[in-house]
């Protein structure tokens, strides 16, 4: 019983570990919440159920989904959140807040408000160990997330776009001295943050075999929860706030009453926040 909550949690985490680096990159670099990260990952799985309605194609439907949550993203950046940088921080999080707002009223809006079921089928295989299950398409999601998170990291450490982006979230000013591209940078975080968050709700769409216009109001504040939880500015902290808020909430709809299971993250989100305020990898901005 303990054994499989912690692989069912494991799973709920990785979407928000996905979710919540979008977060914690896109804070680091402008020092901004983007509240539309839900609608993001949101659109990302209708840009896949949608697609693979019209092709039946699989691979053309990830591509496609993760494109929408791109495009979104781009979008957010143009039009929410540039015209606003540098002004005071409550209007950048009023432009989030309101974004998010849109976003939401506008699916509904052109893909109605009723779920849709993912459009293909799958009857994945099971493996059993120490009494726990764990299915193929559970650990299919546990790998690409673990995997896309690795490669997060190379990106940002080793390639040249990945240390401007780096640059500037230390210090922008700096970084357009030294011949960075400030606004280049600002959009590839926006384009990386968009595209976990797109992956994430098409493996999420998959998982549960639904799509709907508010489907990422949930999983968007709990990532959000989590990037406060690992560390507010901590790439590997949102990591670690993701898996760990996965686990608490399903550990207690397990072990204390699943009516509650959404506020079990957030009281575990209190909880460490108790103890270390920084969250459990976090630093000071400055």
């Amino acid at each position: 019983m303990l054994l499989q909550q912690l692989v069912n949690g494991l799973v709920a985490g990785c979407a928000y570990a996905l979710v919540a680096l979008g977060y914690t990159m896109i804070f680091g670099i402008l020092g901004i919440v983007n509240f539309a990260q839900g609608e993001i990952y949101m659109y990302g799985a209708f840009g896949a159920v949608l697609t693979l309605a019209a092709t039946g194609n699989l691979a053309l439907a990830i591509v496609a989904g993760i494109a929408a949550a791109c495009l979104v993203g781009v979008l957010l950046e143009r039009f929410a959140f540039r015209p606003v940088r540098g002004m005071h921080p409550l209007i950048p999080l009023i432009s989030a807040i309101g974004a998010s707002i849109f976003l939401s009223s506008l699916a509904r809006l052109i893909f109605g408000p009723e779920d849709r079921s993912f459009p293909l089928e799958f009857h994945p295989g099971s493996h059993r160990f120490f009494g726990a299950e764990l299915t193929e398409l559970q650990l299919v999601i546990i790998l690409v997330s673990l995997g896309l998170m690795v490669v997060l990291w190379l990106f940002l450490n080793l390639s040249k776009h990945g240390k401007a982006i780096m640059a500037v979230a230390m210090d922008s000013d700096a970084a357009r001295l030294s011949g960075i591209n400030v606004n280049a940078a600002y959009v590839t975080t926006f384009i990386l943050g968009s595209a976990l968050s797109g992956v994430a709700g098409i493996l999420m769409a998959i998982y549960y075999n639904a799509t709907a216009p508010g489907m990422g109001l949930l999983p968007g504040l709990k990532a959000f929860s989590a990037a406060i939880l690992g560390g507010v500015g901590s790439i590997p902290g949102a990591i670690v706030g993701g898996l760990v808020l996965g686990v608490a909430e399903n550990l207690g709809a397990a072990y204390l009453s699943s009516h509650f299971k959404d506020a079990f993250a957030f009281i575990a989100l209190v909880l460490v926040l108790i103890i270390r305020p920084r969250g459990i990898m976090g630093s000071s901005r400055s």
